[in-house]
């Protein structure tokens, strides 16, 4: 065992130290969201609330769940996070794979327009335009099929690709297998953690998109719940909360006098951000492989 000394103790008390409180700095926020959720409104508007609910109680969630629009625009997000994810890294791959055959011809200038892709965009008003001229306004797929390539992980997909064994594929070749035989059969099964990396990567970005939706979308039963949150951020819930219950039911009324805005928006917050975060520890084990393996090897 090697022993430290002196100054390299004191180093490693103080990283000790920065890294406690960057990690507090990074979840407090999240912490004291979960414990205004937790908290009565009208207590809450009293401040002092911190680390630990002083009124507790679950009526913030229990509107949040009695609240068809946010069960809606939850079943919605869950959908296009599944969907869009596992049709992005599917197509993003394929194309990938196909970018690594040296007898591809253009490869490099394909190469070339897709890395200008990356610094170059068309603008907000051509691409609404484009999706509108395509007939994806109001429509699921808006969510789906703009999203389906990425450029940035079609390079870290070739760039595993192309340092796997040469051999594997000759001796798949000469087995009688084809390119799509080759591609599901063996560098699929091989690229585990790169597809992890970048489904959670994906995933995320699919999750918490609001803009896009708030463009494209004016069916309110097409938005996803990160955009419904940002409207309940905007505007005034509590006026369309009263109005949905019943106003002969004193019980109602009374539980509506102890919420307030921010504690219904917090409560939505932590609905929406905590099934993207239980996704994490699943692919944990492959995130840092993946993205070292898709970064480093050429």
């Amino acid at each position: 065992m090697v022993r430290l000394g002196f100054g390299d103790r004191v180093m490693q008390v103080v990283i000790y130290i920065l890294l406690a409180l960057l990690a507090f700095v990074t979840f407090y926020p999240f912490w004291n969201g979960l414990v205004i959720s937790l908290n009565s409104g009208s207590d809450t508007a009293l401040g002092g609330v911190t680390f630990w609910p002083r009124d507790f109680t679950l009526e913030n969630y229990e509107i949040v769940f009695q609240d068809k629009r946010l069960l809606n625009g939850f079943g919605i997000s869950v959908a296009r996070t599944v969907i869009g994810t596992i049709s992005s890294i599917l197509v993003t791959s394929i194309f990938a794979y196909g970018m690594t055959k040296r007898e591809l011809i253009g490869r490099k200038y394909y190469m070339v327009m897709c890395i200008i892709t990356m610094y170059f965009g068309g603008g907000l008003i051509p691409t609404f335009m484009l999706v509108r001229s395509l007939g994806l306004m109001d429509s699921f797929w808006v969510f789906i099929i703009p999203s389906l390539v990425s450029v940035w992980n079609m390079i870290i997909f070739r760039t595993f690709f192309q340092g796997l064994p040469n051999g594997l594929e000759e001796s798949a070749k000469i087995d009688g297998a084809g390119n799509w035989g080759i591609y599901f059969r063996i560098i699929l099964p091989l690229s585990g953690p790169v597809i992890a990396t970048l489904s959670l990567f994906t995933a995320v970005a699919h999750w918490n998109e609001w803009f896009l939706p708030s463009i494209y979308i004016t069916k309110e039963e097409l938005l996803p719940i990160q955009t419904i949150l940002r409207q309940i951020l905007n505007s005034n819930i509590m006026s369309e909360q009263m109005s949905q219950l019943d106003s002969s039911s004193a019980a109602a009324l009374s539980r509506m006098q102890s919420v307030t805005t921010k504690s219904l928006s917090m409560a939505t917050m932590i609905v929406a951000t905590l099934p993207i975060i239980m996704v994490y520890p699943f692919v944990q084990k492959h995130f840092v492989k993946g993205v070292l393996v898709g970064s480093l090897k050429e």
